[in-house]
């Protein structure tokens, strides 16, 4: 592939704030995403847990730490998610993700099953896609 190796897409948890509450609770929210996201938090999860750290500056501490070093092989993945970033492998965001997926799922059990074309699955998993897309937009104008 040109330009390899690049980076590449995470899933996993999110944490979402939804719409609707006191400018308080928000301030609230907001020093607890804070704080989470310092780096040395962060690093602290990512050693203990293997997951990935959120933010280079999580990265380099760990790495500054010796961690690396000392448990080979723990720096294979932020090493993949810091590579070249190319259209595609930018993420995404996508409001009601779990029910589309589960929808895609659906709809190919349907195609794989002789129960639908190709196209009438996918077409079917786009119409029912977008709808969870216009209830996640409705729910959550602010």
């Amino acid at each position: 592939m040109p330009g390899a190796p690049q980076n590449t897409v995470i899933g996993g948890a999110s944490l979402w704030v939804m719409s609707g509450h006191k400018p308080a609770e928000y301030k609230g929210v907001a020093a607890f995403f804070n704080y989470l996201s310092s780096p040395e938090v962060q690093a602290a999860s990512h050693q203990r847990t293997g997951y990935l750290p959120i933010t280079t500056a999580a990265y380099k501490l760990t790495e500054a730490s010796g961690f690396y070093k000392k448990f080979p092989g723990t720096d294979v993945a932020p090493n993949q998610m810091i590579r070249k970033t190319t259209d595609k492998s930018r993420g995404i965001r996508l409001g009601n993700f779990v029910q589309i997926r589960t929808i895609v799922d659906e709809e190919m059990e349907q195609v794989w099953g002789g129960k639908k074309t190709p196209k009438e699955g996918l077409d079917e998993a786009v119409k029912r896609g977008n709808e969870q897309l216009e209830k996640f937009q409705k729910a959550n104008k602010g």
